[in-house]
C-alpha cells in the first residue's frame, strides 16, 4: 500500500503540465525546442555522466514523454504493445500496461510500438503498431477507452496494403478533444471526446493514396498532427500519402481549409516529418520520391486559404526523411536525405539554403533525430553517435561528441527515437533501454 501510495504520488502531479515537463511527441509545442536553460554548452570527453540506465522496457522504436516526474514509453513484451512508467529520478519501473496485440505481417525493421504516449489531464493517450489508440488512467495504466484505426475507422495496417511498417503516429491533445490520424478513406484525421473515445468529427481529405500508387507504397500512417493559427483560424496540419500530401483542417469542425500536394508532400512510401508551422509559414519534408518546400498559406477570407509556394527541392537536392526538424532563431535545422542525416540550415523566410548539406560529422552514421535546447542542437545518430551543435546561419558549428552504450537487446541496427532534454538530464532511448544523462552546467 506504502508502494501504491507513493506511486499515485508521483503520476497525479502529473494531471497538468509544468514548465519541465515534455508531455507529447517533440515536446509541449510537439516542435523539438526545449525551454530547458542551465546546460553544458560543451560535452566532457567521453560524453555527460550517465546516471542510470533503464532495461527491459520491451523493444519500440517510440520516444519518451514526461510529465509530473514520471517518464511515460511504449514497448512490446509478451507479444503486446504496452505502455511503461518510470520514476524520472532512477528509472525504475511503476507499472507496464499491454493495451493491444503486438502487429504483425508487416514489414521489416517493424521493431515494436513507435508512438510516443501524450499525457493530458491525468490520462495518457497512445497507439499501437496495429492501430488502436488507447486512453490509460496515468495512476496505474488502466483502459479508460479504446478505438481503432482499423475496425472504426477504415485504416490498414498491412505491409500489402496499408501501413507497412504499423501505426507510428502520436495523438495530439487539444483541450476536451486528442486528434488522430487513421489516415483513412472518409477519416484522415479524427478527433475524439478525450474523456470518452466518442467521435466529435471526421476529416475526409479525399484519396489517400495517388492513383498510381501501389498497396503500401502512399506512405500514410507515419506523421503526427500539430496545431496551429493562420489566419485567425486554428487548424491541424498533418503529412498524409501521395494522394493526401499535407492538409490542414479546421480545428472545430474537421472541415479541410487547404492541402499541398507538391513533391515535398508526397515522396510515398514513409511520410513521416512534421511541418514545420511559423505565422503563415510552412516548411514541409519528406524523403523517397519527395523533396522539401516553404510554403506561405495565404487567408483568402472565411474558411478560405491559398498555398503559395515560396521554394521547392527536388529529392536530390533537400529532404528529411527520419529525425525531424527544428526552427531556431528564424532557421530551419535537420538532417539531409534518405537513410541519412547531413546537417543543413535554410532561411525559413526565403526557403535558401544558408550552409549545407555537410557530411555527418563527428562519426556518425545514417538518419539524425534532432532536439534544440538551451542555444544548442542535439544530433543523435543511428549508430549511437550524439552530437553537439551550435546553431548558425553561417557554418555548420559542431561542439561536442559522444557515443551511446551498445544496447543489450538489438534487434535491429537502427535506433530512431528522439533525444529528450528535461530538468537538466538528457535523456535517450535504445530498442529496450534508455540511458539518462547529467547535462546540467555546474
Amino acid at each position: 500500500m506504502k508502494q501504491l501510495a507513493c506511486c499515485l504520488a508521483l503520476v497525479l502531479s502529473a494531471t497538468a503540465a509544468v514548465a519541465a515537463d515534455w508531455p507529447s511527441f517533440r515536446g509541449p509545442n510537439r516542435d523539438g525546442v526545449s525551454a530547458e536553460t542551465g546546460l553544458l554548452k560543451t560535452w566532457p570527453e567521453g560524453g555527460p555522466k550517465l546516471l542510470w540506465t533503464a532495461k527491459n522496457l520491451g523493444l519500440g522504436w517510440g520516444t519518451p514523454s514526461f510529465a509530473g516526474g514520471v517518464i511515460y514509453g511504449v514497448g512490446v513484451r509478451d507479444g503486446k504493445d504496452g505502455v511503461w512508467a518510470l520514476k524520472e529520478a532512477d528509472g525504475s519501473e511503476l507499472w507496464f500496461r499491454p493495451f493491444a496485440t503486438a502487429g504483425s505481417g508487416l514489414f521489416p525493421q517493424s521493431n515494436g510500438p513507435a508512438s510516443t504516449p501524450t499525457v493530458h489531464n491525468g490520462k495518457l493517450y497512445t497507439v499501437s503498431t496495429d492501430g488502436t489508440v488507447s486512453c490509460l488512467n496515468v495512476t496505474d495504466g488502466k483502459e479508460v477507452w479504446a478505438k481503432s484505426y482499423v475496425t472504426d475507422f477504415g485504416g490498414s495496417a498491412s505491409s500489402k496494403d496499408g501501413v507497412a511498417w504499423g501505426y507510428s503516429d502520436s495523438v495530439l491533445a487539444d483541450g476536451d478533444k486528442v486528434i488522430c490520424t487513421p489516415a483513412a478513406k472518409g477519416a484522415a484525421v479524427v478527433a475524439l471526446k478525450a474523456d470518452t473515445g466518442e467521435v466529435v468529427w471526421k476529416a475526409d481529405a479525399g484519396p489517400i493514396a495517388a492513383p498510381n500508387s501501389r498497396g503500401f507504397s502512399s506512405g500514410q500512417g507515419y506523421s503526427s498532427p500539430v496545431k496551429a493559427t493562420i489566419g485567425g483560424v486554428p487548424q491541424y496540419l498533418i503529412l498524409l500519402g501521395t494522394g493526401a500530401g499535407l492538409v490542414s483542417v479546421d480545428a472545430e469542425t474537421g472541415k479541410m481549409l487547404w492541402q499541398y500536394k507538391g513533391n515535398a508532400a508526397t515522396g510515398g512510401t514513409a511520410q513521416i516529418p512534421m511541418p514545420v508551422v511559423k505565422d503563415d509559414r510552412v516548411w514541409v519534408s519528406c524523403s523517397y520520391n519527395g523533396g522539401a518546400a516553404l510554403l506561405q498559406i495565404v487567408s483568402k477570407g472565411k474558411d478560405s486559404f491559398e498555398v503559395k509556394e515560396i521554394k521547392k527541392y527536388g529529392i536530390r537536392e533537400l529532404n528529411n526523411h527520419h529525425g525531424g526538424m527544428l526552427l531556431v532563431d528564424g532557421h530551419v535545422y535537420f538532417g539531409h536525405d534518405r537513410n541519412n542525416g547531413k546537417p543543413v540550415c535554410v532561411d525559413f523566410t526565403t526557403g535558401e539554403i544558408k550552409w549545407g548539406p555537410e557530411n555527418n560529422p563527428a562519426g556518425g552514421q545514417r538518419s539524425a533525430c534532432v532536439l534544440s535546447a538551451d542555444g544548442r542542437l542535439y544530433f543523435r545518430y543511428e549508430n549511437g553517435v550524439m552530437v553537439l551543435i551550435e546553431p548558425d546561419p553561417k557554418e555548420l558549428k559542431v561542439v561536442s561528441s559522444f557515443k551511446l552504450p551498445k544496447a543489450d537487446q538489438q534487434s535491429h541496427p537502427q535506433s530512431w527515437p528522439h533525444p529528450v532534454v528535461v530538468n537538466g538530464r538528457l535523456y535517450v532511448r535504445d530498442q529496450s533501454v534508455m540511458y539518462c544523462y547529467d547535462v546540467k552546467a555546474k
